[in-house]
């Protein structure tokens, strides 16, 4: 299929979710097939992911690819307790995913929840053996030119990329969306996300136990400490945006009816991850005698085509309370979840005063979690998880786009090369590239607006 009408077929099916999102738009799809499910990688958050498939009827899990032992092992003992079915089973070298694309029977959508390195050939590799539906845990890719790879693929296998970002389901973001689409911020003007979690102990650890304790990374480290912590080492820039980019971008239509335009990133010294390896280790210790390139604190601009700015932020190496920072400030009030405060022009209490911002969620709490709050409870992440992992299996079981895709993956994604460009050319302001061929124009949203997602 070509690009043109990959986007146009795409457009139809998006549009007519908007225009009729009841079930009745659903009544003529296989809504009662079961979806076969592989999953490449299943380490801690492979296993989330498993975890919810597992208790899923419409899903049969038909394949599990993973080069590490313990993790195997856990797997396995998860889907024996669950009374499923044993999946093939696929290991032995980096590449036994390739095999786990072959089996016969087929496979309907796959998982995919590697180091980043990973994401782009494993995504390419499936939609290229044939498979429809493609899940990526964040990011897309490293490079620039891996993100354009992703989207060409997509196109050209007409293949459905959705990139699962669970924060976009978050409670709290999907009631603030529910209140802008109400208006009642007003017109948008200016957004704010990021990623703002000391990941000290996720970085680095004894190499046996996830989190806590030691200073090991690399060949020595453990689960995300054995690849995540070399790309401190070696890059500078927003390793991780789309937490933050993924709802901000859902509130003002990025890609649909709005783009990014350009963006510039800034970058402090870098201090936070070597004082902690001095700190836990001892300043004779091998690691703190590593040179780390990630600046503790990130901060990229970027210009909207409809005239909106946004600020993010990436802070992972220093003390601090977990928040995202967001921020949506509009014409009539704004939203700040740091504060948890609401403010909304001759509404709220008190002029120039915060309200609490939970009676505001409340009553505008999102139909889908109305709907699904119950189903929810227990899934990781507050029950997010549940949403993203739900909305790509009914896209997938129903053979209808994902109502995240390829586009807004790439765009997300495409934040990290980017700030690494800009921040390398002394903080120079670069162009965005419209991985949409000019079709942002002419696409609707799409977004948790059927009930049935």
């Amino acid at each position: 299929m070509k690009r043109n009408e990959f986007l146009k077929a795409t457009g139809i099916t998006a549009a007519a979710l908007v225009l009729n999102p009841s079930k009745n738009l659903f009544a003529i799809n296989r809504v009662d097939a079961k979806v076969k499910v592989a999953i490449i990688g299943v380490g801690l958050r492979g296993q989330n992911h498993l975890d919810l498939l597992l208790r899923r009827d419409d899903v049969e899990l038909v394949a599990i690819c993973d080069i590490n032992d313990r993790m195997l092992t856990s797997s396995k003992e998860m889907i024996n307790k669950s009374g499923k079915k044993m999946p093939q089973i696929f290991t032995g070298d980096d590449y036994a995913w390739k095999k786990m694309l072959e089996i016969k029977g087929g496979i309907d959508a796959v998982v995919i929840a590697t180091p980043w390195e990973w994401h782009k050939s494993m995504i390419v590799g499936s939609v290229e053996a044939g498979i429809k539906y493609v899940g990526t845990e964040v990011m897309l890719g490293i490079t620039l030119q891996d993100h354009w790879d992703v989207v060409k693929a997509a196109e050209k296998y007409n293949a459905h990329v959705m990139m699962l970002e669970n924060v976009c389901y978050r409670r709290d973001v999907m009631a603030v969306l529910n209140m802008v689409r109400q208006g009642m911020f007003g017109e948008l003007i200016h957004l704010q996300g990021g990623y703002q979690h000391d990941l000290r102990e996720v970085k680095f650890n004894d190499g046996v136990k996830a989190y806590g304790g030691g200073c090991e990374f690399g060949e020595n480290g453990f689960s995300e400490a054995h690849w995540r912590t070399q790309h401190s080492v070696h890059r500078n820039g927003d390793l991780y945006p789309t937490h933050g980019i993924g709802p901000v971008a859902h509130y003002i239509n990025i890609n649909r009816g709005n783009r990014f335009i350009n963006l510039s990133s800034f970058s402090s010294k870098p201090r936070g991850l070597h004082n902690h390896i001095v700190k836990t280790c001892g300043p004779d210790s091998k690691n703190a005698k590593i040179e780390f390139k990630l600046g503790d604190v990130v901060t990229t601009s970027i210009k909207c085509a409809n005239g909106e700015t946004i600020l993010l932020q990436h802070d992972t190496n220093l003390p601090r309370p977990y928040s995202l920072g967001f921020r949506v400030q509009g014409t009539e009030g704004i939203w700040m979840d740091v504060n948890k405060g609401i403010y909304i022009e001759g509404k709220s209490a008190k002029p120039h005063q915060w309200d609490d911002a939970k009676k505001w969620l409340d009553e505008n709490d999102h139909p889908l979690w109305k709907r699904y709050g119950s189903d929810a409870q227990g899934a990781g992440h507050g029950g997010m998880d549940f949403f993203v992992i739900h909305s790509f299996i009914e896209s997938a079981k129903r053979k209808l786009p994902t109502a995240m895709d390829v586009y807004d993956a790439a765009a997300w994604s495409a934040v990290t090369p980017l700030s690494e460009q800009s921040i390398e050319l002394g903080n120079e302001t670069v162009e965005f590239p419209d991985f949409t061929g000019g079709q942002w124009m002419y696409r609707k949203p799409v977004f948790a607006l059927s009930n049935d997602y």
